[in-house]
């Protein structure tokens, strides 16, 4: 694994690694936990990879991975309602190449990507946690998907930190999510700036200099804004509706024991 690339080979996989693989033209990355047994253990939405449910799905599904017509005889069938699916790593990856995410990065190396949904600053938990929190949640489930709140990165994240995003007014801790928001966010904010700098040159800087700093501020890592629950509590939140999540919002109510939340 390179400095700025973070594909990996099959042999170096170990259980619990958050991987990951470009669709098409690198429109979207699909995300997941290695279990091992060459398993995979990810959130889709129905099934399906991505959805929003609006437009955006005939870009989104277009750059998605074709069906095979034969059902594979090592993954588990998707059911209707269940978002969280076992795969076998070959389904997962879909002819793509294979990442590995990674945590704990330092802030130059994570600014220095300049694409999002690659790495965090945040901590990973140990790997028997991390399998046990994937495996939990694909016999339990992991709410509804939402391509902006509530995604495959946002499941793999929690699986590996235990930290979830609680303010609905916010983005939710996917970093590819920002991406897909930051850039043209980015650019409408640095649009004032033309009155400080004329220069294309500079106005293009100045749009990358506001991407990476949104990207900074909404890494999972360095938010103030999330929580640490276990994943025994988090599907009894959602079974009884202390923690909602639906297909346009996160919201969860606040927790009775304040240490829970995660200061830095």
């Amino acid at each position: 694994m390179g400095l700025l690339s973070n594909r990996v080979s099959k042999e170096s996989l170990k259980p619990g690694d958050h991987i990951y693989s470009w669709r098409t033209a690198y429109i979207y990355a699909h995300h997941g936990i290695y279990i091992g047994d060459d398993t995979v253990i990810h959130f889709t939405r129905r099934g399906q990879e991505v959805g929003t449910g609006t437009f955006l799905d005939l870009l989104l599904v277009s750059s998605g991975p074709a069906r095979s017509l034969e059902p594979c005889s090592v993954c588990s069938p998707s059911e209707e309602g269940s978002g969280v699916v076992s795969s076998c790593l070959k389904c997962f990856l879909a002819g793509g190449i294979l990442y590995r995410f990674q945590y704990a990065v330092n802030p130059a190396l994570f600014l220095a990507k300049a694409r999002g949904g690659t790495c965090t600053l945040a901590v990973s938990d140990p790997a028997d946690i991390v399998v046990h929190r994937a495996k939990y949640l694909l016999d339990n489930g992991f709410g509804c998907y939402n391509i902006f709140k509530n995604n495959c990165e946002d499941f793999t994240i929690y699986c590996k930190t235990g930290l979830l995003v609680v303010d609905q007014g916010t983005l939710g801790q996917s970093g590819q999510a920002v991406s897909i928001i930051g850039g043209p966010l980015a650019a409408v904010l640095s649009t004032p700036l033309r009155l400080v700098t004329t220069n294309i040159y500079g106005m293009a800087a100045t749009a990358v200099a506001v991407y990476c700093g949104s990207r900074y501020a909404a890494d999972i890592g360095r938010r103030r804004d999330v929580v640490k629950v276990p994943v025994e509590d988090l599907t009894r939140r959602l079974a009884t509706g202390l923690l909602q999540v639906v297909e346009s919002q996160i919201s969860a109510s606040p927790l009775q024991d304040s240490s829970q939340i995660v200061t830095r």
